[in-house]
């Protein structure tokens, strides 16, 4: 059950949308079901000696009252709004069930706490099976204004102990860091124009992609505007410096033709302009080497990034977790744009359903994840997707999601944890589509019996207590082919398997010779290493142009519709 809690100004406008047809037709049989009282209250839809302009007066009795002792003056905002909604597969509520949840609302709201007779005069009418709208006027009997300090919190908080009590779906409880979600005259205008989603939820997909694969405060606005998105910055008086952006979606125009803005906080509070710059603090990758990287490095680098992130949230250091969970959002992003293939709309999903379990109400220690954001910031320039190493990262993005849901589920975090569940699902859905054919492949190729014979030995000597399990998993031929491969690659196969077998407890993994595969596919080549470093004693350096990502932006990110 969802109340959106908003203030106004024209109470006789209010009436009018509540009891006529819609902007769709879609309002059906309007009527009261609850009031301040309901003998006072004319109810339009059920009366016709009622009118809207009947209802406003009694509803604004106290407003006049109060504006005649101002002198002609209105109190400012003084029509208060909130529509109630049930979720989508709950029963059905009759009119007095809707109007139990409206005397509660308004009561823990504030706005007519029960047994007060000086409170504000309300309605609440049903036009739809599946909500209610509760309007009031903030004026009280005694010309006081009711005291509705976080109201929408306090409304939300009585919606879950009616859920409870009713039957109905649990939502999660927020921690006031969520986005604003649309407005139904937005949800409206998306759906006329034939689109999913509306133009705040398109921009805020933008801006997070945008800014995870940036480098600069510059680089962010110059893409943004690439990808036909229309900026406006706000400059300090006396600086001259930013201190507030907004954006508008291409095409999206109001009445009179002009752009429709949204503020950076209000698409998501950690794209305003002062959290965007925490989390580009610092964040030039380091000067290239002379050499050509290997393009294997960004994947490496991101794989080993990952993988220290799921340390930190065992840490106890909440600070440093909740900026790895930030940085990993904006990997995933870069992930998604980085990888080719069938799975890139999971993993896309996936980076959009962890937005939510990206911030919470611990205040994020960003530095601390410096290793991580550059790690996907060079995967976001990354030239090709090398095969196994791809599948190997996201064999590891699926390991720290499930260890983000449970770091937020400790923690009490609700709609993060269920954001970084819905996530983990994108993910392993997306590792599964990418991994199979691989690990069939590599199963094909597997060495001869003789060579598997001795990687079975190496096994039982370096790892006795999960030799069974490994020889036993049905990756096991698979993982002999990757170990030939790190053979070949100069690696020491029994050294390697004590390696890869101490990064992390493979008690609970469920096939452990699959992980042990994707881990010995993250390991560098020993011989491309050693041919590297000759090269850089027998040639001088020579500097390196970092790309720059403005000719990939567009076609990474896309854009609208």
């Amino acid at each position: 059950m969802v109340p959106d809690v908003s203030t106004g100004s024209n109470t006789r406008g209010l009436i009018v949308y509540l009891f006529g047809a819609g902007r769709r037709d879609e309002h059906t049989d309007p009527h009261i079901v609850a009031a301040w009282d309901m003998a006072g209250a004319p109810d339009p839809g059920r009366d016709p000696e009622a009118s809207y302009t009947l209802l406003a007066k009694r509803l604004d009795h106290h407003v006049d009252l109060r504006t005649r002792e101002m002198g002609g003056k209105k109190p400012p905002r003084h029509v208060w709004h909130c529509p109630v909604r049930t979720a989508p597969g709950d029963r059905y509520l009759t009119d007095a069930e809707w109007a139990e949840v409206a005397r509660r609302i308004v009561h823990a709201a504030g706005i007519a706490p029960e047994g007060d007779e000086k409170a504000c005069r309300w309605i609440a009418v049903r036009h739809a099976d599946d909500h209610i709208h509760i309007m009031a006027t903030t004026v009280r009997a005694d010309g006081r204004r009711p005291r509705t300090h976080r109201d929408g919190q306090r409304a939300q908080a009585e919606c879950r102990k009616i859920e409870a009590e009713f039957g109905l779906r649990r939502l999660k409880s927020g921690d006031l860091t969520a986005p604003r979600t649309p407005t139904s005259a937005e949800r409206a205008k998306a759906e006329r124009q034939g689109q999913t989603v509306t133009a705040r939820q398109w921009l805020r997909e933008q801006a997070y992609a945008v800014a995870a694969a940036v480098r600069t405060e510059a680089d962010y606005f110059t893409v943004l505007q690439s990808l036909g998105i229309k900026v406006k910055t706000r400059l300090g008086p006396e600086t001259g410096d930013v201190i507030g952006y907004s954006l508008a979606a291409p095409g999206d125009t109001n009445a009179a033709d002009e752009p429709v803005w949204y503020g950076g906080s209000k698409l998501a509070p950690d794209l305003s302009i002062n959290r965007l710059r925490e989390r580009l603090l610092d964040q030039e990758v380091a000067d290239r080497p002379g050499y050509a990287a290997d393009p294997a490095d960004p994947w490496r680098h991101t794989i080993n990034a990952i993988q220290v992130a799921r340390t930190v949230l065992d840490s106890g250091d909440d600070a440093a977790a909740q900026g790895h969970l930030a940085a990993f959002g904006d990997a995933l992003y870069n992930i998604a744009s980085a990888t080719t293939g069938p799975h890139r709309a999971e993993l896309r999903a996936a980076a959009v359903a962890f937005n939510r379990a990206r911030r919470s109400a611990t205040r994020a220690d960003h530095q601390a994840a410096t290793a991580l954001r550059k790690a996907a910031k060079e995967l976001a320039y990354a030239s090709s997707e090398p095969g196994g190493l791809a599948i190997a990262l996201l064999f590891a993005t699926v390991h720290l999601a499930r260890a983000a849901a449970k770091w937020h589920e400790q923690r009490g975090h609700e709609q993060q944890a269920a954001a970084a569940e819905e996530a983990l699902r994108h993910l392993q859905t997306g590792y599964q589509q990418a991994a199979t054919p691989l690990l069939a492949d590599l199963t094909r190729r597997a060495p001869r019996a003789t060579t598997a014979s001795r990687y079975e030995q190496d096994v039982c000597a370096t790892l006795p207590n999960h030799a069974d399990r490994i020889l036993a998993d049905p990756s096991w031929t698979a993982l002999t082919t990757t170990l030939a491969h790190a053979e070949t690659a100069g690696h020491n196969p029994r050294r390697l398997l004590v390696e890869v077998g101490t990064q992390r407890e493979l008690d609970s993994a469920e096939h452990p010779a699959e992980v042990l595969n994707w881990r010995i596919t993250a390991q560098p080549n020993r011989r491309t290493q050693a041919a590297r470093m000759r090269s850089t004693r027998t040639t001088p350096p020579t500097p390196r142009t970092t790309p720059t990502p403005m000719s990939k932006q567009p076609t990474e990110h896309g854009r609208r519709r």
